[in-house]
């Protein structure tokens, strides 16, 4: 490679042009022209090596020949030239997936000719956790069904479920209280249910689950995840209980959102709906208070004034109250 010490040399490398080919682009750019000999005088390398850079980048459409007998070359506009090589990139990438989705129909169509499609494939540890749920959501079309609780493989933020809410995915999500208690997880999931999510909390059921179209399932056989095994369900009757235990969880849970609007009367404002809805989950005083981005001290006062408005003593007795009341 030419003798240039700038950290970010290599960058144009996705769009098809070397590292080398990039050092006499950059030092073309800086000069309304210059010969291959300027050009090899100023980087240190040879005029025979300047000179096939400049080939390569007229071909490529980053460097033009100026008339004359003496070989004198000028830039083209980078703006211009570059994002032609970008956008034929991109037709290479389309062209590569559009491939790929024929690839994996082969796949398929030879592992269901042999057999070899196993309804249920054990995999281990939390890499493989990891992948594969990676792997589900980016391949889901319509719905997601989780039940989300920690441990986590990958880190408790979902950098791919915002990909899949922006494309239309039905994303149904029931969640432990102690998963609303990890750090920065009420935020995200305010954020998630207002980009489309129906978010549900549910205490103290005893798994991790996902489901991808009704078509491909994803269940850790433990919480350890160090060494846990992975079931990867694909249709069967194991993977319909799968979709129904799903369904009575879902149907258990209660909503984190709340519809209400604030009204007079005997209805609660939907300050107080939401703070009813996540004292009946079982959520800690602090967790609460952070969702609501209230103190502790806040919460709690007004929790005592709720606690009165509906004759109760603690938690349980709100609750039945509040949905005897069509509150919650």
């Amino acid at each position: 490679m030419f003798g240039q010490d700038e950290d970010d040399v290599g960058v144009l490398s996705a769009t098809g042009v070397a590292p080398a080919d990039e050092v006499v682009y950059r030092a073309l750019l800086e000069r309304p022209e210059a010969t291959p000999a300027e050009l090899a005088g100023a980087l240190g390398e040879s005029r025979e090596q300047v000179n096939r850079a400049l080939d390569r980048l007229r071909s490529q459409g980053l460097a033009s020949r100026l008339s004359g007998r003496r070989r004198r070359f000028a830039a083209t506009d980078p703006e211009a030239a570059l994002d032609v090589l970008v956008r034929a990139r991109a037709t290479e990438l389309d062209d590569v997936r559009r491939a790929v989705v024929g690839f994996a129909e082969v796949f398929r169509a030879a592992k269901d000719a042999t057999g070899a499609a196993e309804t249920v494939e054990i995999v281990t540890g939390r890499h493989a956790l990891g992948e594969w749920f990676v792997r589900l959501q980016h391949g889901v079309k319509h719905e997601m069904m989780v039940l989300d609780r920690p441990p986590y493989a990958l880190a408790a933020a979902n950098p791919v479920e915002p990909v899949s809410l922006a494309q239309g995915v039905h994303w149904r999500a029931v969640y432990t209280p102690e998963s609303l208690e990890m750090t920065g997880a009420a935020t995200e999931i305010r954020q998630l249910k207002e980009m489309g999510e129906e978010a549900r909390v549910l205490p103290d059921f005893p798994l991790k689950l996902a489901i991808a179209d009704r078509r491909i399932g994803l269940l850790p056989l433990s919480l350890d995840l160090a060494t846990t095994q992975v079931a990867v369900v694909r249709p069967s009757t194991l993977l319909d209980a799968l979709i129904d235990l799903f369904e009575s969880y879902w149907a258990a849970a209660t909503p984190l959102d709340s519809d209400r609007t604030a009204t007079s009367g005997d209805s609660p404002s939907e300050d107080d709906a939401t703070l009813l809805t996540l004292l009946v989950t079982g959520l800690k005083d602090d967790a609460i208070a952070r969702q609501l981005g209230l103190s502790t001290r806040t919460m709690r006062r007004r929790t005592r004034r709720l606690y009165e408005l509906l004759d109760a003593s603690n938690r349980f007795q709100a609750g039945v109250q509040a949905a005897r009341r069509g509150w919650i």
